[in-house]
């Protein structure tokens, strides 16, 4: 179900947003939301070229398997 939210930006985004949907054929609140949810893929997840390599070193993925089979047996520390 989608949400209704109010979000207050100034004049000058305002028009930008604006104008990047009318070029890409969408509605302004469409043109936001896709422009938020491509930022926040890009900042949190990795890319495939970044999964390539990390499935690529094998010294990584033992550690990783190693720090969670730690984590599950409530052992080691966290550093944060």
């Amino acid at each position: 179900m989608s949400k209704t939210i109010t979000l207050r930006i100034s004049e000058d985004h305002y028009e930008a947003f604006k104008k990047y949907a009318r070029a890409e054929n969408r509605k302004i609140s469409n043109a936001i939301e896709t422009l938020a949810m491509k930022q926040l893929e890009n900042s949190v997840f990795a890319d495939d070229f970044e999964t390539e390599g990390i499935l690529a070193d094998e010294k990584l993925l033992a550690r990783i398997r190693t720090g969670t089979k730690q984590a599950g047996d409530r052992k080691g520390r966290f550093v944060g």
